[in-house]
């Protein structure tokens, strides 16, 4: 008679008691006793059954099995993750504009994320995923992620703070002298036909241009962004003033800056106001009603960071009024942004773009592959410890049992699976990548997931690099 239930190997965990007349297994020793085998094995397979005791499985202390599945939640070109990811990752795409598109078996199978900004992962979102262990935001900001919860479920979060600061400071001081110099008002007056020839026509359409010597810059926020663009604005010949409570003294010695103790005071003093600062749950609308009459009338304001820092109605009704001369945006409280709804869409002397100052092909190319190398860490090292940019590992480590995991799950799909299919059906390019990752797969296989098992030689852990709080602080403002 044999034993039935979980296979050999698992019983052999147990010590055992054998009938010599038949092999027959009769007694497992479980703790300080002898039981019959059926109760004894009821009892390891529940002490060993985490989806009894948790959502996921212990965090594994140590490099993760040999080909886990790592999906871009957001997007769908690989090929820049893939050369960093191809030899120890299965590595998919899905394209989702919410989390509602993301597919079934990501879900259920993957281990590692990458996103950009465009969806939101709440708490009730991240409990979907029954195996994620680490999630990398490609860009700065992670306020699209409850990142306080992810480390409750044991899910490290990670950014890429320094990819895009030349391109974001760039991008502001253009938007400062766009306000200054009038430049996109002459252009469409050009393009709407009208004819300039006298000096009283250019007054009339350059009207509230201004000269920038002597002027006084306010940034609010003086991290990564904040610290290039105070030196451009410098070099155009600003009076730089920023506030920053989370700094410590003496980077305004070091750059030759003025700090300001208050936002109160700040806001008085600035002739331009340009935000460069996370948005949390104590900085939602910075930029209210309220802080507008604080400001300089006339003043300039200038937002690359994040929408939720400017309460665009009052922004609006400020610019309707002329307490603001001149606004910026980048980002938005809604986006994508349109001008065809929401309180901005008649709001004089605006300059809107679309969420776009981080972007430059250097700038998202380093991005993508520092976001890859971070997931590498995690495959090969250990979490939280191999990890460069972990923003939650105080919640991580207070939250989480460190244990070891049976490395023998195998995700063998070809790289570049496209998960954007009914659940159950996945699309693969059969030439590899090019298919997929335009997302078009004409001629794409459907597999069921019983393809037989490639084997991948081991790798050996990358050592981690901790990172002081400060650079987890600070928003760059490379929002993709």
């Amino acid at each position: 008679m044999q034993d039935h239930g979980q296979d050999d190997e698992d019983r052999q965990k147990l010590p055992c008691i054998l009938d010599m007349t038949s092999g027959r297994v009769m007694k497992r020793h479980y703790g300080y006793r002898w039981v019959p085998t059926d109760e004894a094995m009821k009892i390891f397979l529940h002490k060993n059954d985490y989806s009894m005791h948790s959502i996921r499985p212990p965090i594994m202390n140590g490099p993760m099995h040999p080909r886990p599945l790592v999906a871009l939640l957001d997007g769908r070109d690989c090929t820049v993750e893939m050369p960093i990811l191809k030899d120890v990752a299965t590595v998919a795409f899905c394209d989702a504009q919410s989390t509602q598109e993301i597919h079934e078996k990501v879900l259920n199978e993957a281990v590692g994320a990458l996103m950009y900004h465009t969806i939101t992962l709440t708490r009730e979102d991240l409990e979907k995923f029954k195996a994620l262990r680490i999630i990398v935001r490609i860009g700065s900001g992670f306020d699209n992620i409850d990142i306080k919860s992810a480390g409750d479920l044991g899910i490290a979060v990670c950014n890429v703070p320094a990819a895009s600061v030349e391109e974001i400071a760039d991008s502001t001081m253009c938007h400062i002298l766009n306000l200054y110099r009038r430049t996109t008002w002459l252009h469409q007056a050009l393009r709407e036909g009208t004819r300039v020839q006298s000096v009283e026509q250019i007054r009339d359409i350059a009207s509230g241009a201004a000269r920038i010597r002597g002027e006084t810059l306010g940034i609010i926020g003086l991290g990564r962004v904040g610290q290039a663009l105070a030196l451009r604005a410098k070099a155009f010949g600003f009076n730089v003033i920023f506030y920053d409570p989370y700094l410590s003294d003496g980077i305004e010695r070091a750059l030759g800056l003025q700090r300001v103790s208050t936002l109160q005071d700040l806001l008085f003093h600035s002739d331009c106001v340009s935000l460069h600062c996370n948005l949390n749950e104590h900085n939602h609308h910075l930029i209210n009603d309220f802080t507008i009459k604080q400001m300089r009338q006339g003043a300039f304001l200038v937002n690359t960071a994040r929408g939720g820092l400017v309460d665009e109605k009052a922004l609006a009704q400020a610019l309707k009024e002329g307490r603001i001369r001149g606004a910026a945006l980048d980002v938005h409280e809604s986006e994508p942004f349109s001008f065809s709804q929401g309180p901005l869409k008649d709001a004089p002397n605006l300059i809107c773009t679309p969420h776009a100052a981080w972007y430059s092909e250097q700038a998202s190319i380093e991005m993508r592959e520092e976001a890859a190398r971070e997931i590498r860490r995690a495959i090969t090292g250990r979490i939280p410890d191999s990890l460069k940019n972990c923003v939650n590992k105080d919640y991580l480590t207070a939250a989480t049992h460190w244990a070891g995991m049976d490395p023998t799950v195998v995700h063998p799909e070809l790289n570049g699976a496209a998960y954007r299919y009914p659940p159950g059906v996945v699309g693969v390019a059969p030439a590899g990548m090019p298919a997929a990752v335009e997302g078009i797969v004409p001629s794409a296989v459907q597999l069921s997931h019983s393809l037989s098992t490639v084997a991948h030689p081991p790798h050996t852990p990358s050592p981690g690099q901790t990172v002081k709080p400060e650079s987890d602080r600070d928003h760059t403002g490379d929002q993709l």
